[in-house]
């Protein structure tokens, strides 16, 4: 055999062996050599930190035979090390914490290098490839445009007529498409641009092709990047627009020197070109300037038309408009509506900008997460105790003169009932039985004895109770009727103290929340008032509330403002403030907008005020 032949003989005899890879060699020495440091690690540090010291037998050289040992018992860690005295090594639990905590920790770590590498050469490359961009630009700019080879000249063919609808073949958007035009006297043809989101073949004054110069869009109707709108169908480049405009003498101009024709032939330059010096020609803009001058005009700006505080009109009218001035709120919000899906339509984009609170005895809505609030809080004050007693009883207050001092004895009592309540810490069901005439003696003794009541509240009370029997029992039944769906089990249950919630109502103006008070629409309230008279209770509380924040302010206003946004307010929740917040409400940063049916409404509701509708 020749030596060629052997030698070649040994390489295919190598090629053929499939021996380890040096790879994975490594890397399962590597392992192992890891995993014997852990386990010698684990070792030592769990007995430091049982017994205070490392183990005395516990070494390097012997952690391999510690660990065949413990492949096969595993809780045997004495038996692993036996030369270490056992007092000094501690139970496998530790040890075995402590392996595979340093096992995660070097994991972690192992992937977070990865990852950094990996994104230190992938950074690398964006750079080289960011600094070897501008280099190869300067390069392709510093080639020349090739010049076409000249043809015989011709003369200048002018411009044929519009080309029949029929012989027109539709082009595909995005493209530039030919068609076939009649030929004129001299055998020659017209080319046309067919609708096109570029233009080619502009020229420099030597008559050479340029690059691409991108242009516009063209489609019928819809403006394009100068502000011009395109034009549907083929339009002629020899014709159709001013020659001023692109520098030339006319509409009727040729096809342009240099560029294939329709059918691929060279279009020859004309003679001076080719004999003398180039005259001077003026650049053509894409656009005539008359057509870019009124196109690129300052749009019409939409003026959206003015809105009053009160808006009239059906539920198909006022939806919207509440969803709008919801949305629009750039700060807290309150929001009263007889329509859940108010509430479902702007929920989501509210509670972006902060906490969303639902007020929903009457179960309206679709969720489990409705406030409680209990008619009593903040009552241990009398003012508030008379302004609670105020709301809750507008609903059902009867309008007429003569029935005055019966409203005021109504006010009286329910006044005394949330008063007594709040100080001896009671819940809204002692007031609903004190309002119905029962164990009204509790409430009168609560009011003496108790030293957090107000002075003269038991003798205001036993007042209204002895005096005028006749005029305390109509009394009484407005208060009953006032609270007469707290014997609904929702509605009780919404009333029931929650520190949670009562947290929440307190700073969700602060957190630029949302409040939605969502209730029945109810026209005739005096007869059943369901649970209107909590709804309104609460609105007013909230708007008191804010009123105050106004007041302590330095600016004497709220800042981000409370916008209020009352649709159905008259059926759902008649504010007692609404008059005022109608003509005060914006300078105290308290925008109101109450969306009603009618004014018959609006009047029945605020008798003795003229809203400006």
């Amino acid at each position: 055999m020749r030596p060629e032949e052997r030698g070649s003989g040994r390489e295919g005899g190598r090629q053929g062996e499939r021996g380890v890879p040096d790879g994975l060699l490594v890397g399962v020495l590597a392992l192992l050599l890891g995993m014997t440091v852990l386990v010698w690690s684990a070792t030592g540090l769990a007995g430091l930190f049982a017994h205070g010291s490392w183990p005395s037998g516990v070494t390097f050289v012997r952690t391999p035979l510690a660990m065949r040992h413990l492949v096969g018992q595993p809780h045997d860690v004495p038996g692993a090390w036996p030369g270490t005295p056992e007092e000094q090594l501690s139970g496998y639990g530790l040890f075995w914490g402590l392996f595979i905590g340093q096992l995660m920790v070097l994991l972690v770590l192992t992937v977070f290098v990865m990852g950094t590498a990996a994104r230190w050469r992938a950074g690398r490359a964006a750079r080289r490839k960011a600094a070897a961009a501008p280099a190869a630009d300067r390069t392709t700019a510093a080639v020349p445009p090739a010049t076409p080879a000249s043809s015989t000249p011709a003369p200048r063919p002018t411009a044929p007529p519009q080309a029949p609808a029929a012989e027109r073949s539709p082009g595909r958007e995005g493209a530039v498409a030919y068609e076939k035009p009649p030929a004129d006297a001299t055998g020659t043809h017209t080319r046309y641009l067919h609708t096109a989101h570029d233009v080619r073949g502009v020229h420099d004054i030597h008559g050479g092709p340029a690059a691409a110069v991108p242009g516009t869009p063209m489609t019928g109707g819809v403006p394009d990047a100068y502000g011009t709108a395109g034009t549907s169908g083929p339009v002629p480049l020899s014709s159709g627009l001013p020659g001023d405009a692109y520098g030339g003498t006319g509409g009727a101009g040729g096809p342009v020197p240099g560029l294939p024709g329709t059918y691929g032939a060279v279009v020859p330059a004309p003679p001076e070109a080719a004999v003398g010096a180039a005259a001077p020609v003026r650049e053509r803009p894409l656009i005539p300037e008359p057509l870019r001058a009124a196109a690129t005009g300052p749009l019409p700006v939409t003026v959206p038309a003015p809105r009053g505080p009160v808006v009239l009109g059906p539920a198909e009218t006022r939806h919207p408009l509440a969803v709008q001035a919801v949305r629009d709120a750039e700060g807290p919000a309150l929001v009263i509506t007889s329509s859940p899906a108010l509430w479902a339509e702007t929920k989501d984009a509210r509670a972006k900008l902060g906490p969303v609170l639902l007020y929903d005895p009457s179960h309206l809505c679709d969720t489990p997460a409705r406030l409680h609030w209990p008619p009593t809080t903040g009552c241990e004050d009398r003012a508030t105790a008379a302004a609670r007693a105020a709301a809750l009883l507008s609903p059902v207050r009867p309008t007429a003169k003569i029935d005055q001092a019966v409203a005021d004895v109504a006010e009286t009592l329910l006044r005394s009932y949330l008063h007594a309540a709040a100080v001896d810490g009671r819940t809204i069901r002692h007031v609903h039985r004190w309002a119905q005439g029962t164990q009204v003696q509790d409430a009168v003794r609560t009011l003496r004895t108790n030293t957090k009541a107000a002075s003269g509240s038991a003798g205001e009370l036993e007042a209204a109770l002895t005096s005028h029997p006749e005029r305390r029992d109509i009394a009484q039944e407005l208060t009953s009727r006032a609270l007469a769906a707290l014997s609904t089990i929702n509605v009780r249950e919404s009333c029931t103290p929650n520190r949670t919630d009562a947290l929440t109502l307190d700073s969700f103006i602060n957190e630029g929340g949302t409040l939605y008070v969502v209730g029945e629409a109810i026209e005739d309230p005096r007869t059943r008032p369901g649970a209107m008279p909590l709804l309104t209770a609460l609105a007013a509380s909230v708007v008191e509330r804010g009123r105050r924040m106004a007041e302590r302010s330095s600016s004497g206003r709220l800042d981000p403002p409370l916008s209020l946004v009352l649709d159905d307010v008259a059926a759902v929740a008649p504010l007692p403030q609404l008059p005022d917040l109608l003509t005060t409400g914006a300078d105290r940063g308290l925008p109101t907008l109450a969306l009603l049916r009618s004014r018959e409404q609006a009047r029945t509701r605020w008798p003795h005020h003229d809203l400006p509708v």
